[in-house]
């Protein structure tokens, strides 16, 4: 049973599987199919509407759903309260809580301002974004806590319209736990209905979908690819995020039945996932193989074929020969997550570049930061942590700029803006500066 888990050498492996395990699954968004797909798809909604987004619902999701009844209504909300249990209902209220006040802690104030020096006052304002579409998957799972991930910092930043889009159950319904997380924030616009398609409704604006300005939320390739298709109808995306993956990163002092359990921990998000061990520890690597082997028995189906498969597909226990090279792996793949079992993991986490989060020590499973610490967990994958963050209350504000000068500060930057002025050819940058009339007109 050892194929259950791979076991490789780091420095053995081929440069073609080095660049696919690299790559991920998201590189099947950027395929010519996947591609063409999408954009059939969006021009069919940016021409057809909700009927379009109806029949492909019933196309891709098998659920027949009409035009009029994408939106949820106020009677399903009222029966999802009704449906989900008070221990679901207490932890998404705490979950919710600790996301919110790790928003409002990270949250920047309204205005920042200083004089850097006399007579020159520089600052700038934050404003939320004006509309915000979010994309909540449900093909391998119910995931009520991605609604708490994503629009808590949303709802923090005071983005006046969110809208929600989430794939239905087989009976056409919303998942009730996503309605209730939704109703706990205030949010009630909320679509059942095809994920590529909804995220094409939020992009172009459809009878019943409100047009956002960004976008966002994890998703197979065909989601990933559609939010990248819809900045071509001016919509901005705060991230890709795709299929799960995690790294656990361990020295030969950790403990291997708490490596085991973290390492199958994200594994069991889907065959598409990835799950890595990095150690430089043989012995380390041997011993969770075996504890792995014995966890994967415990998981009912599909996600023991899901952990299987990312164990062995994309991801496995990868020996390297030193933790210089296995920190180096780490920054070099970017991933999603990261958990660190070393003695010292805070300096560890200090070598760490590139990760859409860090989780130190053997007390913090990514179970634990997943839903019910507070921090993000919607980060950015295929390496996105290279270049993205994941979604705070930052990723919903924008950034104005602003400054005063008084008559002190003017006399300073005239000779700045006369020569520079001068040298592009433009008269009027210099004549505003150095024919401006003496005084104010206060």
């Amino acid at each position: 049973m050892s194929e259950l888990v791979r076991v490789v050498h780091l420095h053995q492996l081929p440069a073609a599987e080095v660049r696919r395990v690299l790559a991920r699954s998201q590189a099947r968004a950027l395929d010519t199919a996947t591609q063409e797909a999408v954009r059939s798809l969006l021009d069919d909604v940016e021409r057809r509407g909700d009927v379009a987004v109806a029949e492909a619902t019933a196309r891709f999701d098998r659920v027949q759903i009409d035009p009029t009844r994408l939106r949820v209504s106020p009677e399903e909300f009222a029966s999802a309260r009704e449906a989900v249990g008070a221990g679901v209902r207490a932890a998404l209220v705490a979950a919710v809580e600790r996301a919110r006040r790790f928003s409002e802690w990270l949250r920047p104030p309204a205005r920042m301002v200083e004089e850097l020096e006399p007579g020159i006052t520089v600052g700038v304002q934050f404003t939320p974004l004006a509309s915000v579409g979010a994309y909540v998957p449900s093909g391998k799972g119910r995931f009520p806590s991605t609604v708490v991930t994503l629009l808590t910092p949303a709802v923090v930043a005071g983005v006046p319209e969110i809208a929600v889009v989430v794939p239905p159950q087989p009976d056409g319904s919303a998942d009730p736990a996503v309605l209730v997380a939704a109703e706990l924030l205030g949010v009630d616009r909320v679509y059942r209905c095809n994920g590529p398609a909804g995220i094409a409704a939020l992009a172009v604006g459809t009878e019943s979908f409100p047009r956002v300005e960004a976008l966002v939320g994890p998703g197979n390739p065909y989601v990933v690819a559609m939010q990248l298709l819809a900045q071509t109808r001016g919509v901005r995306v705060l991230g890709t995020f795709g299929p799960t993956e995690s790294v656990v990163l361990a020295d030969a002092e950790a403990d291997p039945d708490r490596v085991a359990l973290d390492l199958l921990n994200e594994a069991e998000h889907g065959s598409d996932s990835a799950a890595l061990l990095v150690t430089p520890s043989e012995e380390l690597a041997h011993a969770v193989r075996a504890r792995v082997r014995s966890l994967l028995e415990r998981l009912p189906q599909p996600r023991r074929e899901y952990a299987q498969a990312a164990l062995t597909d994309l991801g496995g226990i990868f020996v390297v020969d030193g933790w210089e090279e296995a920190v180096a792996f780490v920054n070099l793949y970017a991933p999603e997550h990261v958990m660190v079992h070393a003695r010292d993991p805070w300096a560890v986490a200090h070598r760490i570049q590139h990760a859409g989060e860090i989780l130190l020590g053997p007390h913090t499973p990514f179970s634990a930061a997943n839903y019910a610490i507070g921090v993000p967990a919607a980060l950015p994958t295929g390496g996105g942590a290279r270049r993205e963050s994941g979604v705070t209350v930052l990723s919903y504000l924008k950034v104005t700029s602003v400054a005063e000068l008084d008559t002190e500060g003017l006399e300073k930057v005239r000779p700045v803006v006369e020569h520079l002025g001068n040298y592009e050819g433009f008269p009027a940058h210099v004549m505003a500066v150095r024919d401006r009339p003496a005084g104010g007109v206060r």
